[in-house]
């Protein structure tokens, strides 16, 4: 068993890769954040029961993950709604683009680095192949761990990681060719 005491000291490394991967699953700053708090909380609240010498990144994954897909449930039961303030914030965040204001370095480093295609490509993917490709194209788990943190066998991550890196392939194909990743196929 954790102690509680050193939960911030030994979780606090993996922040930055959970919040990247609560980016790409919610695209949305606000959003990302929110899972990333929930996450902690919850991790938090549950490291008394957490066995040391595990693999506490898988763990905080599996907690991230399980947390994005209980709201994407909840989510996609409820009509959309926007809020006032939203509304507000988009207009205020336009207005500081406008001023000359740039974003942090760390998001202008990441939209130079990523293209929208490919980033539009992945958010088009279905929750199912989308996770499984995230967690071991961007993050780097294996096979076992990822069929650990999603609770789902080993062969079915493996079979989603197929389908989805083939949708992928599929949607980006165009992109590549003009990069001159790949030749065009001659038909």
């Amino acid at each position: 068993m954790a102690d509680q005491a050193t939960f911030t000291d030994d979780a606090e490394p993996f922040m930055g890769a959970l919040f990247g991967t609560a980016m790409r699953l919610s695209n949305n700053r606000a959003d990302a954040e929110d899972l990333v708090q929930e996450t902690y909380l919850k991790a938090y609240r549950a490291y008394g029961s957490f066995r040391e010498g595990t693999n506490l990144r898988a763990w905080l994954f599996r907690i991230l993950t399980n947390t994005h897909i209980n709201r994407y449930r909840t989510k996609s039961r409820r009509p959309q709604e926007a809020e006032l303030d939203d509304v507000e914030n988009l207009y205020l965040y336009k207005r500081v683009g406008d001023a000359g204001i740039s974003p942090s370095a760390e998001d202008d480093l990441m939209q130079r680095l990523t293209d929208p295609t490919v980033t539009d490509a992945v958010a088009q993917l279905p929750e199912h192949y989308r996770l499984p490709v995230l967690l071991a194209d961007v993050e780097g788990f294996a096979y076992k761990e990822i069929a650990e943190i999603l609770e789902i066998p080993i062969g079915t991550v493996m079979s989603r990681l197929h389908r989805g890196r083939n949708a992928l392939q599929k949607a980006l194909y165009d992109l590549a060719v003009e990069r001159g990743i790949v030749a065009a196929a001659a038909t």
